[in-house]
């Protein structure tokens, strides 16, 4: 065990472990036990790096504690950044210092089941174009009660041109996302806010996404989580819909830009995924420009996005659906 000095940011040993859990933190000191008795219970000896993203609660001193009596068979790190990064910052920071060739993501509120690594393990060995994993996960709330939570199903494997022939903006839950280290450094940090469908593209761009079925992820929904002020969950209708959008708009900005970063710095790849990858970026950004309107600008501005969007592949069946919307009295939106 070892405990860094807040910000190192020193390149990592050469690889030499054949997985890194990367454990990152943020104002988690009622969870952070159950998320550290995750992370130690995993059945293959991995590098685990514990890193607090400068929250000013005790979670970081909790994980300290917990390492200085840790002696199982796991390489464990804490460490803290001197100042607040955000999420995608956060991965920026904690990912070089890894050494290991695969990369498995877990959030201080949330908890790992023991096989976790061992299964992503199984699927990477197996399937070279596999360059992302999520998986199936058991909702909870603060008190570790099961908790309803719809999400979209996706296919076991997708790539690139499905991502597009979906319709909608796709990618792998952050919470249950392992990666190949590849991902990341093929194209170095990542550009927006928000990292699961940055990381998510990159592997769609290099290979394929998977999702395994297994619930091997305990994904806690509660006040405080990141993804709830991401998505507003947790506040009034109107006010939740408003933030939502304000975000999302930065998210799918963000995240065009590092598909298109990847793609102008990956002139070796196929040509028809690298066509598809560039329908990806329009229609991330196309996304963007319509929420953009229908929040700020008066219905007039809808239409020109709303036709490009027509006349964008894989945006056309949500287009249509929002041209609709301009029959409808804005208060009925909820948009203020």
């Amino acid at each position: 065990m070892s405990a860094e000095k807040e910000g190192r940011s020193a390149a990592p040993e050469a690889l030499q472990f054949e997985v890194s859990i990367l454990l990152l933190t943020w104002r988690d000191s009622r969870f952070i036990d159950a998320a550290l008795a995750g992370a130690v219970a995993q059945t293959v000896p991995c590098e685990i790096i514990v890193s607090n993203d400068a929250s000013d609660d005790d979670t970081h001193q909790k994980a300290v504690d917990f390492a200085a009596s840790y002696g199982g068979p796991h390489t464990l790190t804490v460490r803290r950044n001197a100042q607040n990064l955000g999420v995608a910052g956060h991965v920026n920071a904690v990912v070089p210092l890894a050494r290991g060739k695969i990369i498995v993501m877990m959030a201080g509120d949330d908890a790992s089941e023991p096989q976790r690594v061992a299964r992503v393990l199984e699927v990477f060995k197996a399937e070279p174009a596999v360059m992302a994993l999520g998986s199936g996960f058991n909702a909870i709330d603060s008190e570790s009660k099961r908790h309803p939570l719809r999400m979209r199903a996706q296919p076991a494997r997708f790539g690139m041109e499905e991502a597009v022939n979906a319709g909608r903006l796709v990618g792998l839950l952050g919470a249950t996302l392992a990666f190949r280290r590849e991902v990341f450094d093929r194209f170095g940090p990542l550009h927006g806010p928000i990292e699961d469908n940055a990381l998510s593209l990159r592997a769609a761009l290099l290979g394929q996404c998977g999702v395994l079925s297994d619930a091997l992820v305990r994904y806690r929904q509660h006040s405080g989580s990141v993804s709830s002020g991401v998505f507003a969950r947790d506040e009034s209708p109107e006010v939740a819909k408003r933030r939502r959008y304000e975000r999302t708009i930065r998210f799918y900005r963000g995240t065009a830009d590092d598909l298109q970063h990847c793609i102008e710095h990956f002139p070796e790849g196929e040509a028809q995924r690298l066509r598809d990858a560039r329908d990806v970026v329009a229609m991330y950004r196309l996304e963007a420009e319509a929420r953009e309107a229908m929040l700020l600008k008066p219905r007039s501005a809808w239409v020109g996005p709303i036709w490009r969007g027509l006349c964008q592949r894989g945006m056309r069946r949500k287009s249509a659906e929002r041209a609709l919307k301009l029959l409808v009295p804005r208060r009925w939106l909820r948009l203020g």
